[in-house]
C-alpha cells in the first residue's frame, strides 16, 4: 500500500515538472537577430547560408537582413532568394505555420555600406548601419544578436554613431577571410569597442562543412544534395547552382549557435561550436619590411609602417597598396611622413609581400612573414586588450581539424544538424 502510494506521488511529481518544462519550453522567446550579409559577393555560400535561414525562419524574431561587403553583392541579392522562398512557401506553410512569410522577409532587407572601410574604421551612415541602431534601441528583455556574415563595416558605422547600443546588442562574426577585407573596421571595433559582446569564429566555423573521421557516408560531399535537397522544390532546384550543391555554408554557425545550445555560454557545447573567452586580440606593429623569421598568429592584425615624403592629401585617401598572393589591401598616409597598411592572414602560412605605389620611396619595397596557430597566440605590446565578453577559437590541439582551431568543435554534430535540416527538405519532396 505504501509503495503504491510513493509510486503515485512520484508519477504525479513528474507530470508536474514535465507541465512546467513544457510550459517553459513554450514561454521561451525566439532570439532576436540581424543578419549582416555579403551575398551575392565572391562566395556563394551565403546563397545556401540563406535557404537555411528561411527554412528555419520559425525559430527566430528576424528584423533586418543587411547587404554589406564585400564584393559587388546588393540588396537585389536577398530579395532574389526570398523570390525563391515565396515559391516554396505554400508546401512550407502547410508543414509549419509559424515560418516567416515573403513579405515580413522583404520588409526587414536593407542596403548596407559597399565599400571596405578605410583606414578609420568607418566612412558614412548607410540604411543598414541606421538599422541595426533602430532595432538596438526597441524596448526589449533580450538582446539584439547581430550575426554578420560578411564585412563589419556597418556594424562598426553604427558603433559609431550609437556606441550606446554596445550594451544591447550581441555580434557573433564569422571572421577568417572576412577579417582580410574588413581589416580596418575590425581594428576600429576591437580599439574602441573592446567590451562589446563578440563571438570572432575565425576558423571553428569551418567544421560546418569539414568533415572528421566520424561524418556520415550519406552526407559526404555531393552526396546530401542527391539524397536529400535534389528534386526537392524551388530552393532545391537553385542548391545546385552553389558549390555545385556540395555543403559550404560557413556562415550558417552563427545561426546554428542560437539553435542549439546555451547562447548565454559560448564556452559550453552548441552546433555553432564552442568557444573561450580570450583577454587579447592580437596585432603586431612592424616599422620596417618583415623577413620570414618575423611571425604572428594567424586572424591577428599585423600591421607594416614605412616611411616617406610628406605629402598633403585627403585624410583616409589611400596612396599605396600592399600585395600578397595576388590580391591587394590600400594603404594609407598618416602623417608626419609615415604610411601604414594592415593586413590579417586566413590561415597559417609562409608568404611574401610587395608594395606598389606612385610614391618613389614606397614602390617596390618587399618583404616577407611567418603567420602561425593558435590565435591569439601570446600576449604583446601591440596587441588590442578585450573586456570580459569577448570569445575566439578553442586553442587546444584536440580540436583542431586539418589544421583549423576549433573546428572539431562543430564537425562533432554534423550528423544532428544535417538530419534535422533534411526533415526539413522532406516538407518540399
Amino acid at each position: 500500500m505504501i509503495r503504491s502510494i510513493i509510486k503515485c506521488l512520484l508519477f504525479s511529481w513528474m507530470i508536474v515538472i514535465a507541465f512546467h518544462s513544457s510550459l517553459f519550453a513554450q514561454k521561451r522567446p525566439k532570439p532576436r537577430i540581424i543578419i549582416s550579409t555579403d551575398i551575392g559577393g565572391t562566395d556563394p555560400d551565403d546563397n545556401q547560408s540563406m535557404i537555411h535561414l528561411m527554412m528555419y525562419s520559425d525559430l527566430f524574431q528576424i528584423e533586418g537582413l543587411i547587404s554589406s561587403p564585400f564584393g559587388k553583392g546588393r540588396k537585389k541579392d536577398l530579395l532574389d532568394m526570398i523570390d525563391l522562398y515565396e515559391k516554396d512557401f505554400p508546401k512550407l506553410k502547410k508543414y509549419n505555420s509559424k515560418l516567416m512569410k515573403p513579405d515580413a522577409l522583404r520588409a526587414v532587407c536593407k542596403q548596407g555600406e559597399t565599400e571596405s572601410a578605410p583606414y578609420l574604421g568607418y566612412r558614412k551612415s548607410s540604411e543598414g548601419s541606421d538599422w541595426i541602431i533602430k532595432c538596438a534601441k526597441k524596448k526589449s528583455n533580450q538582446p539584439l544578436w547581430v550575426l554578420v556574415w560578411g564585412g563589419l563595416e556597418d556594424l562598426a558605422q553604427a558603433l559609431h554613431d550609437a556606441p550606446e547600443i554596445k550594451s544591447k546588442i550581441r555580434v557573433f562574426w564569422i571572421g577568417g577571410p572576412n577579417k582580410k577585407w574588413s581589416i580596418n573596421a575590425y581594428s576600429y571595433i576591437v580599439e574602441h569597442h573592446p567590451n562589446l559582446w563578440m563571438i570572432e569564429s575565425n576558423a571553428t566555423y569551418r567544421g560546418w562543412f569539414m568533415e572528421d573521421e566520424n561524418a556520415p557516408a550519406n552526407m559526404h560531399d555531393a552526396a546530401y544534395y542527391e539524397n536529400f535537397i535534389k528534386s526537392r522544390g524551388i530552393m532545391g532546384a537553385d542548391f545546385i547552382n552553389y558549390y555545385k550543391g556540395y555543403i559550404k555554408m560557413g556562415d550558417t554557425p552563427s545561426l546554428a549557435f542560437l539553435m542549439k545550445g546555451n547562447a548565454n555560454n559560448p564556452s559550453n557545447e552548441s552546433w555553432g561550436g564552442t568557444y573561450t573567452p580570450i583577454t587579447h586580440s592580437s596585432r603586431h606593429i612592424f616599422e620596417r619590411n618583415t623577413t620570414k623569421a618575423d611571425s604572428f598568429p594567424a586572424y591577428g592584425v599585423v600591421e607594416w609602417r614605412f616611411k616617406g615624403p610628406n605629402i598633403s592629401i585627403p585624410a583616409d585617401s589611400s596612396c599605396f597598396s600592399l600585395e600578397i598572393q595576388k590580391q591587394e589591401w590600400p594603404g594609407y598616409y598618416l602623417g608626419n611622413g609615415v604610411y601604414g597598411v594592415r593586413y590579417s592572414s586566413k590561415k597559417p602560412e609562409v608568404s611574401s609581400y610587395i608594395i606598389h605605389s606612385k610614391i618613389k620611396e614606397l614602390d617596390g619595397q618587399k618583404g616577407e612573414y611567418t603567420s602561425t596557430a593558435p590565435w591569439p597566440g601570446k600576449p604583446n605590446k601591440d596587441d588590442y586588450k578585450l573586456g570580459k565578453h569577448w570569445y575566439g577559437d578553442l586553442p587546444n590541439p584536440e580540436y583542431f581539424l586539418d589544421g583549423q582551431q576549433g573546428a572539431k568543435t562543430i564537425s562533432k554534430h554534423r550528423k544532428a544538424y544535417l538530419s534535422d535540416w533534411a526533415k526539413r527538405w522532406e516538407w518540399l519532396k
